[in-house]
């Protein structure tokens, strides 16, 4: 039941699946549990809250998997200090793939190539993905309407194969997929990895608190607003945790970013559970099977 990509290929992956770094909720347990599972497992470098923190993350993963996994650095979020130290710390042990977003990754992919690391870079449109592909990443995360947290507003039908059309490095799909067909979809509009978030909060491994999983599996794309008004920069929230939709135990003061106000993106319609990494990824690879063979075609 395999089934790749040149991309996932060229990486190691069993699968051409990520799950995708969440701020606060991703946590070293998800990327064992996704690198275990054959895909590539990630998380925010900031979600440790400090670099002696990354460094006993990094160590607890190398010493439970031997399979490809990546962290994200947020450039332009990220103090210069902790961003220089993190970025020792991911060379150091050596993490194959690093995802950079919210600034000019030129420097970090300088670093990453002399080691034989990777760069993945988050874009919206062509306009930043020309802009990273000149900066030296090796892929351009494309990131559509519907996404949890900041989202583009271009629909993946339009976004995929624009970028794939005007870019000579491998596109990332990541917008509302949480199933097999749209995998499918994805792969067919040029997209070499699907990248996944919304779908693994509902997971047993995932940081998150249970009643954030909990309104994921009861959520639908209703109940998701995309919205400026709580990082100042557009991204989709579930409206029961926004003050403004009137949670009776929120208020903008006592409503911290993130923490109190959870994302989530619109393919919250498609999640009916909490289940194990392992489950997740064995459920999406069955429903990539069932779309093709739908359609009368062999993976």
């Amino acid at each position: 039941m395999s089934f790749e990509t040149p991309l996932s290929r060229r990486l190691g992956l069993r699968y051409p699946l990520a799950v995708a770094p969440m701020f606060l909720i991703s946590n070293r347990e998800m990327i064992v549990a996704a690198a275990e599972a054959g895909i590539l497992g990630s998380m925010p470098s900031l979600n440790a809250r400090s670099s002696e923190k990354l460094e006993e993350d990094l160590r607890f993963i190398r010493q439970k998997t031997d399979r490809p996994f990546a962290i994200n650095v947020t450039l332009g979020l990220t103090e210069p200090a902790r961003l220089a130290q993190d970025v020792e710390l991911c060379l150091k042990y050596e993490v194959p793939v690093l995802l950079t977003s919210y600034g000019d990754p030129t420097a970090v992919a300088q670093q990453a190539h002399s080691h034989g690391v990777t760069i993945f870079h988050d874009v919206i449109n062509l306009r930043h993905a020309k802009k990273a592909e000149a900066a030296g990443a090796d892929g351009i995360i494309a990131v559509s309407q519907g996404a949890g947290g900041h989202a583009g507003r271009l629909n993946p039908y339009v976004l995929l194969p624009h970028l794939r059309q005007n870019l000579s490095i491998p596109v990332i799909a990541a917008g509302c997929i949480s199933g097999g067909e749209q995998v499918a979809a994805a792969f067919s509009l040029g997209a070499e990895l699907a990248y996944m978030g919304t779908r693994f909060i509902a997971s047993e491994e995932c940081g998150a608190e249970d009643r954030y999983k909990q309104m994921v599996v009861s959520s639908t794309h209703d109940d998701v607003i995309y919205t400026d008004s709580v990082s100042g920069i557009h991204a989709n929230f579930l409206k029961q945790t926004l003050p403004e939709e009137g949670a009776p135990s929120r208020t903008p003061e006592g409503a911290k970013r993130w923490k109190d106000i959870w994302s989530a993106g619109q393919g919250v319609s498609l999640i009916d559970a909490v289940k194990p990494i392992d489950v997740i990824v064995e459920d999406i690879v069955r429903e990539y099977h069932d779309a093709l063979a739908r359609l009368g075609v062999e993976a």
